[in-house]
């Protein structure tokens, strides 16, 4: 959705991206509040989360020993410990949204994956499912990043609605409620959804998926030049900068699926909203970075 020739160049060339600080920071805080319900309620609180963030990053660290590129130089520490200090600011800032004191998610990082009657598979990872009492279900999703301006939100609900659609199809029954929190700014996005919403998105998600498989037979894989791509890393073979695409088609081979955690791998059609193809079993999302990027590979490609 964002760029077809950057599809193509992440989950069918899949060319190699350098690892983001803004992405692994995401990753991290995320690592953070999922974890810190494991702790009783009474003991989820401020310093007990930013105490949990440097442990939280060895451990990363220690799964995606690349990741240590990114304070490379940095003989002194002193941009680690920026960084960190910025990771437990998110944090704190997330107790000013939500009590986890009075939160008992029904699941964390829950992996979905659902089939449309056409065939097209659907799965992702929805960070925090909620149910109340009632039975009434909250998907909720954290964001690193700042809220977007009202006319940009459409793109954050597509994720959410996405996330919808897949729990719908799974249980037979529409979420209630759609919660998008975001870290950087201090905003709660929310949304209610109904079933033309649901039927709109799946729609939605056909439409593009058949637009993708076409791409694939014909190799017409466009450039969709806009100011995300000042942070792209594959400009040197982007035509719009004048470079030259790898050569196409390239012999498919199928992977193994892992549904591993990696720095973030995020739902989708079977190439869906984070965008891969039947060759993968997950395929990494577009960065969202940027002024105010969300933090972590993003959900819409």
């Amino acid at each position: 959705m964002q760029c077809p020739l950057l599809y193509r160049f992440r989950v069918i060339d899949r060319l190699p991206e350098k690892p983001s600080a803004a992405a692994t920071r995401g990753t991290l805080v995320h690592a953070v509040l999922e974890r810190l319900f494991d702790d009783p309620a009474v003991e989820r609180t401020v310093p007990r989360a930013r105490a949990m963030v440097p442990g939280q990053w060895t451990r990363l660290l220690e799964s995606r020993p690349e990741l240590g590129e990114l304070f490379e130089g940095d003989a002194d520490g002193e941009l680690l410990a920026r960084w960190l200090a910025e990771a437990e600011q998110l944090v704190e800032r997330w107790f000013t949204l939500e009590d986890p004191t009075r939160l008992e998610p029904a699941e964390r990082e829950l992996f979905v994956e659902t089939e449309l009657e056409s065939g097209l598979r659907l799965r992702g990872v929805i960070d925090r499912v909620d149910v109340a009492p009632t039975g009434e279900v909250r998907i909720v999703d954290y964001k690193t990043g700042k809220a977007p301006r009202p006319e940009y939100s459409e793109g954050a609900l597509f994720q959410m609605t996405f996330y919808a659609l897949v729990v719908w199809r799974l249980k037979g029954v529409v979420p209630r409620r759609l919660q998008l929190v975001y870290l950087g700014s201090g905003d709660v996005l929310t949304y209610d959804p109904v079933e033309a919403d649901l039927l709109r998105v799946e729609r939605k998600l056909q439409a593009l998926w058949d637009a993708i498989a076409h791409a694939t037979e014909t190799g017409d894989w466009r450039p969709r030049p806009t100011k995300l791509c000042g942070w792209c890393d594959h400009r040197s073979v982007c035509p719009e900068f004048g470079g030259t695409p790898p050569v196409y088609p390239l012999p498919i081979v199928p992977a193994p699926r892992t549904d591993e955690p990696r720095v973030r791998d995020r739902g989708g059609a079977e190439g869906g909203a984070d965008g891969s193809v039947p060759t993968r079993g997950a395929a990494p999302g577009p960065a969202e970075p940027g002024p105010g990027g969300q933090g972590r590979m993003g959900p819409v490609s």
